[in-house]
């Protein structure tokens, strides 16, 4: 992959954006699976938030079979310890780094600017967000785990270790399993982040608790 340009759906305030989410989807889907959660989130009238949905680039992904379809990296196997390919995981930060680099250079301060992510894309936020040396807002990880497994990221960024993180999970997930959530969760509270850890009564999907959740959250970290 190269650090290009990603083509993006980005969704503006009724006023001047102030502050950014740049959210994440999973493997498979693009920009377009979450851009209609933004007035689902109910946020008050006169926010100034910019959402920004990327597309992953195109690539084959091994556990299908070697088929191209957006993703932020190869999955390796379904082993979590062997699953996510780092240096495609490497090459994604980069070009996540870029999207941040891009509201920096539209005026909108890093601590304004929340990573967000849905599965692989849960996996790039808590990667990139951990490691990125300037302060964010906040980091939503939503039904992912970490790269490494049973391992934080090489490389933590003092800049980011008080960030909140908002971390949430299915309980039913036959996708992502429960424990491997759990898993990463364990590793962050260990290593004193601030996250706060969800649970639903739900598979690999998004409901509309964890929405609620997910609004008030935003409403906190981007005031």
């Amino acid at each position: 992959m190269s650090v290009t340009q990603l083509d993006r759906i980005t969704i503006e305030p009724s006023s001047k954006a102030t502050r950014c989410v740049i959210w994440l989807h999973g493997l498979g889907d693009s920009g377009a699976g979450f851009s209609p959660i933004v007035p689902v989130l109910r946020l008050p009238q006169d926010h100034q938030i910019r959402f920004v949905f990327p597309h992953a680039p195109e690539q084959a992904v091994t556990i299908n079979q070697g088929a191209v379809m957006r993703s932020w990296y190869d999955i390796k196997s379904m082993d979590l310890h062997n699953r996510a390919n780092i240096a495609d995981v490497l090459d994604s930060e980069k070009i996540i780094q870029r999207l941040i680099q891009e509201q920096l250079d539209n005026g909108i301060a890093s601590d304004k600017i929340v990573l967000a992510g849905f599965s692989q894309g849960g996996v790039m936020s808590l990667f990139t967000g951990l490691r990125y040396t300037q302060k964010l807002a906040g980091i939503l990880a939503m039904s992912c785990y970490l790269p490494n497994g049973d391992q934080l990221p090489a490389s933590l960024a003092v800049e980011n270790q008080q960030t909140p993180i908002l971390h949430q999970h299915g309980e039913q997930d036959d996708v992502v399993p429960f424990s491997a959530g759990k898993m990463a969760n364990q590793l962050l509270v260990n290593a004193g982040y601030q996250v706060q850890w969800y649970s639903y009564p739900m598979p690999h999907t998004v409901v509309a608790e964890q929405l609620r959740d997910i609004s008030a959250w935003l409403q906190k970290v981007l005031k």
